[in-house]
């Protein structure tokens, strides 16, 4: 299969371009970096940046397009002017951020989703989403597949959302754990949605699925102790309470401890059961987190986008420990 894919560089894209290289495909990666990435497979490369470049790609034909890095409408209409009937399916990385703030939990691909918009700002990313998703149905009408990924993770993920979790168990001592322990946490290992949505493009699927994992619910206090285990470094987790973190941390709770989302609890408690009839399998959450620590050790104690400090965290059990009883 000739496949196309806008944005194969980093997490999403290059799994997907690793996952259809080992398959056999004949692959060609449109990205704005001027050089071809260290350590992906000996693929086709061409530069251009895909808002308002695309053109780059006309006169050329595939099978299959995988677009990874679509975030307002106009990148999606201008994909769909540019290689309209050039690809005989289209599929489109959404994300589980068209669902509204408080989204409650068991969401499905026919929950009620944000309205659409054009205005890019702080709080629009689901928005916008919503509004690319549409676009892309419009644009390649009955030919078009679209995945609503949850937190997507992996050794090349750059935001360091959950990668953070992994390098502060490996560096051992005491590790601060948010309450409470029955809290759910849904990451999906970017192997597996790779997997997944080449499977769907091969089949042709015109549909929509949410992709979430682990395949059996996972909550924080089953997650902490995994990544404490794996560390190898003695992590010795310290549970404190949440309304003492949502008090002491106020609105810096989300960068401090990410993917938390306590306020949010359905956002961790979205509805796979669709993608996993399809054919969805996630690998052993273990396996993700090994393949992390494997991918970053060299970043273990070295400062990181979020997560607490050393510094930080200390003072914050301290705080714990001291407090009135």
């Amino acid at each position: 299969m000739d496949l196309l894919v806008i944005g194969g560089t980093h997490l999403v894209g290059r799994a997907a371009v690793e996952e259809a290289a080992a398959r056999g495909y004949a692959v060609t990666i449109f990205h704005r970096g001027p050089q071809d990435p260290e350590g992906i497979p000996e693929v086709e490369h061409i530069h251009g940046d895909r808002d308002g470049g695309l053109g780059a790609l006309a006169g050329r034909t595939w099978d299959v397009a995988l677009d990874t890095c679509g975030y307002v409408p106009r990148q999606i209409r201008e994909a769909a002017e540019v290689l309209g009937d050039a690809v005989g399916h289209y599929g489109f990385v959404s994300s589980i951020s068209v669902y509204p703030d408080a989204t409650p939990a068991r969401a499905t691909e026919d929950s009620p989703v944000f309205p659409d918009t054009e205005e890019i700002t702080d709080g629009s990313y689901g928005p916008l989403k919503v509004a690319c998703e549409e676009e892309a149905r419009s644009g390649f009408v009955d030919r078009c597949l679209i995945v609503r990924p949850g937190y997507v993770v992996g050794s090349h993920d750059r935001s360091d959302r959950f990668s953070s979790w992994v390098l502060r168990a490996a560096r051992g001592g005491a590790m601060l754990a948010p309450e409470p322990r029955e809290q759910p946490l849904q990451v999906v290992d970017a192997r597996d949605l790779a997997a997944f949505t080449l499977d769907r493009l091969e089949a042709r699927a015109a549909d929509t699925y949410c992709v979430v994992g682990p395949d059996a619910p996972l909550t924080w206090g089953e997650a902490i102790p995994i990544l404490a285990a794996m560390g190898g470094s003695g992590a010795d987790p310290v549970w404190v309470g949440a309304s003492f973190l949502q008090e002491v941390l106020g609105d810096d709770v989300e960068e401090a401890l990410p993917l938390w989302d306590i306020d949010d609890a359905g956002l961790h408690q979205v509805d796979a059961t669709k993608a996993r009839v399809a054919g969805l399998r996630c690998r052993p959450f273990g396996d993700t987190v090994r393949d992390i620590l494997e991918g970053n050790r060299g970043r273990v104690g070295a400062p990181l986008k979020v997560g607490l400090t050393p510094e930080r965290e200390a003072e914050l059990l301290a705080a714990w420990a001291a407090r009135p009883r």
